[in-house]
């Protein structure tokens, strides 16, 4: 396991520099054509792993309600976010996977409710999750190089 928290923690990474690299307003622009911008997908990652983590655990997400709903799936940017909304995700790209190892590590997920996702994935345990979540944020890391092109 520790592998796949080094592969995410490595993600997370990748996705800081982002922040870093970018001006908030291309990080909010949608490029015609496309859904969502690079902060849509930086969020969209966060909620999405702790979905995957704790909400099918059974166990509170460490997220706010109102970030899940605004970066869930199915969801898109309505608004523009502020230069203190990205301050918040950049900090949370790295706290939600620090707790997630610190929980895992100390027996935190116990239950899991299988599910087989949209894509086809059956998802059984924790360690499925954390290896699924891997795969789900390379997808939208490629998502944002496109987005990248255009902004």
């Amino acid at each position: 396991m520790h592998q796949i928290f080094d592969i995410t923690r490595t993600s997370r990474k990748i996705l800081s520099q982002y922040l870093d690299s970018h001006s908030l307003e291309q990080l909010n622009k949608v490029p015609e054509g496309l859904n969502n911008n690079l902060i849509w997908n930086i969020a969209h990652i966060i909620v999405i792993q702790q979905r995957l983590a704790y909400k099918a655990s059974g166990l509170p997400l460490n997220i706010s309600k109102e970030m899940e709903d605004k970066y869930n799936m199915g969801s898109r940017p309505l608004t523009d976010v502020t230069q203190e909304e990205v301050e918040e995700i950049r900090s949370l790209l790295f706290e939600t996977i620090n707790q997630t190892k610190a929980d895992y590590n100390n027996g935190v997920f116990k239950n899991y409710y299988e599910f087989t996702n949209g894509l086809g994935f059956t998802i059984r345990n924790i360690e499925d999750a954390l290896s699924f979540n891997n795969y789900h944020e390379a997808t939208h890391l490629g998502i944002m190089m496109t987005i990248k092109k255009f902004i």
